[in-house]
C-alpha cells in the first residue's frame, strides 16, 4: 500500500469530487508530508482539521460571501452568509455569531468518525442555556477546530436562525434574519468577498485521531447527548 493510501486510512480522508482524479495520486512521501505540514497560507492560518488540494487549486483566505440555500423538500429559499476564518480568529469570530441566538438555543452535532465517505450522523440536544453551552464549547475548543470529522450547529427554531461550524471549520449563517450576524463579522474585520472561493470548492484532505473522536465522545456526554 502506498504512503497517501495509508496515510488516507490512519488519520485523513480525501474530499475529490467524484470522478477526479486527485492531485495527491503521484506524489512522493516527502512531497507529501511537506505539504501537509503546510498551514499559513499568507496572513490565513488553516486548524488541523483540513489542508488544501497539492494543486492548491483554492487557497485559503478570509472573507465571507453570501449564499442562497434551496430546500429540496419545499422550495423555500434561504439566505446564506458563508465565512472563511484564520485559525487565530474563528473559535472567537463563531462565538460571537451565537449571539443573536437568544438565550435559549438547541445544538446539533454533526459526527462523521467511523462512517463511509459522504455519511455523517446528526446528534441533538434542545433547549440549552446560550451561556451554558458557550462554556462548554470553550472546554472543548481544541476539538472544535482541529477534528475534521466533527461539527456542530446551533439554532433557534423560533427566530428561525441557524450557526454552524462545519468539519471544514467554515462558518455559515442560515436564516433571513441574519444582518446581526453579518455584522458581527463586519466588527470581526471579516471582508466582504462575494467571488471567495472556499476549500471544499476544490479537492482538499480532513484530518482526526483516536484522540480528538474520544474527545467528541465526551462533549456528547457533557452536553446530554445520548450516543
Amino acid at each position: 500500500m502506498g504512503f497517501l493510501q495509508n496515510f488516507l486510512k490512519t488519520g485523513y480522508r480525501d474530499g475529490t469530487p467524484s470522478g477526479d482524479v486527485s492531485s495527491f495520486r503521484h506524489l512522493s512521501e516527502e512531497q507529501l508530508e511537506q505539504h501537509m505540514s503546510v498551514s499559513r497560507y499568507g496572513d490565513f492560518t488553516l486548524t488541523d482539521a483540513i489542508r488544501p488540494a497539492y494543486s492548491l487549486e483554492v487557497i485559503p483566505r478570509t472573507g465571507y460571501r453570501h449564499e442562497c440555500y434551496t430546500d429540496e423538500e419545499t422550495g423555500a429559499k434561504i439566505p446564506v452568509l458563508m465565512a472563511s476564518v484564520s485559525k487565530e480568529h474563528l473559535f472567537d469570530v463563531f462565538m460571537s455569531l451565537l449571539e443573536p441566538l437568544g438565550p435559549v438555543v438547541d445544538v446539533v452535532l454533526e459526527t462523521s468518525h467511523e462512517r463511509a465517505p459522504g455519511q455523517h450522523s446528526d446528534m441533538y440536544r434542545e433547549q440549552i442555556d446560550l451561556p451554558v453551552l458557550q462554556s462548554v464549547l470553550y472546554d472543548f475548543e481544541e476539538l472544535l477546530l482541529n477534528d475534521g470529522c466533527c461539527g456542530l450547529a446551533v439554532l433557534n427554531p423560533n427566530l428561525p436562525l441557524e450557526v454552524q461550524l462545519d468539519e471544514h471549520k467554515l462558518l455559515f449563517v442560515y436564516g433571513r434574519q441574519n444582518r446581526a450576524c453579518e455584522l458581527a463579522l463586519r466588527r470581526s474585520q471579516i471582508p466582504l468577498i462575494e467571488d471567495m472561493r472556499v476549500i471544499t470548492e476544490a479537492e482538499h484532505v480532513h484530518s482526526s485521531s483516536n484522540e480528538l473522536h474520544d474527545r467528541f465522545l465526551e462533549l456528547c456526554c457533557r452536553l446530554g447527548i445520548d450516543i
